[in-house]
């Protein structure tokens, strides 16, 4: 099988979406029918998310804001300890009271 970009990929998938039959498409392209079947789905299940407001978060999948999240806690890391080598700050240790 061949390897085909995502642009290609597109372009067979709507040709299918239009109603071309699935077996021309297969013998045009060289391809698995099933994969073609696959992609045509894959167009009808995600083409409503090229419509929504990327800005608000309420429509980011799950993944990608847990994502967000550990880079933003990551770059707080990495301020702090820049922010206590360049002040030679020590925060204080935890006080054990058994002693």
């Amino acid at each position: 099988m061949k390897k085909l970009s995502p642009k290609q990929k597109a372009f067979i998938a709507l040709a299918a979406l239009r109603g071309e039959k699935i077996s021309k498409l297969s013998s045009d392209y060289q391809m698995h029918p099933n994969q073609i079947v696959r992609w045509k789905k894959l167009v009808e299940d995600e083409i409503e998310t090229l419509f929504v407001d990327k800005r608000k978060k309420e429509h980011y999948p799950k993944e990608r804001i847990i994502d967000e999240l550990y880079k933003t806690i990551g770059q707080r890391e990495v301020e702090i300890s820049w922010l206590k080598k360049k002040f030679k700050l020590e925060l204080p240790r935890e006080i054990n009271f058994s002693e």
